[in-house]
């Protein structure tokens, strides 16, 4: 029986990639479907994921929201300048939600879903938030019966200056007023901004 070298070591490399099952049923390399990275070997012999809530590289909170840092960033389909570009944000400002971390990478998503990996060197942890409905009203104190400061369309950004429980004071065009957080794209329901 004679070795076909070229085949034996195609199948080798396929061996040393272990698919994990994600939680519809389907192979997801290296991952898990709550997000995490797998880091390696655990002590049991199988792959220790990371805590799903917290990043493997950064160790700060996952979900977690940042800001698109210039006008133009680029979302790869894997973690790495060899995968296909499969979106490119384009508004500077923007929030988005960073649900993984690899290395230098951030898997990131915008209010409508759609993303893929982007290098951290494109974003920042300054916090913004997207106007989730037509015409969010801002008022001047976090309670409906305050003066009302002004109103902002579906899509405006703004930058996130603080959030108590239901409210969140934000900033457009330099106008400050309170929103409330069901109006808001960036911010968890429960966040406190900053927090304590």
């Amino acid at each position: 029986m004679q070795w076909n070298w070229g085949l034996a070591a195609a199948l080798g490399l396929c061996l040393m990639a272990h698919p994990v099952m994600a939680q519809g049923g389907t192979a997801v390399q290296g991952q898990q479907s709550s997000g995490a990275v797998l880091d390696g070997p655990n002590p049991n012999g199988g792959l220790a994921p990371n805590d799903p809530n917290v990043g493997s590289v950064t160790h700060l909170p996952l979900p977690r929201y940042v800001t698109l840092k210039g006008n133009e960033g680029n979302a790869r389909r894997g973690p790495g300048l060899t995968h296909r570009i499969d979106w490119v944000f384009t508004r500077e400002g923007m929030p988005l939600k960073i649900t993984a971390e690899y290395e230098h990478w951030r898997r990131v998503e915008d209010a409508d879903g759609a993303g893929g990996w982007v290098h951290y060197s494109l974003l920042s942890g300054v916090r913004s938030v997207l106007i989730a409905e037509d015409m969010a009203q801002a008022f001047s104190q976090p309670d409906k019966k305050s003066d009302l400061v002004y109103q902002s369309e579906l899509g405006v950004i703004g930058k996130l200056l603080q959030c108590v429980p239901e409210w969140c004071r934000i900033s457009v065009e330099g106008e400050k007023g309170w929103v409330q957080k069901s109006a808001l794209w960036g911010v968890d329901p429960t966040e406190t901004y900053p927090a304590p």
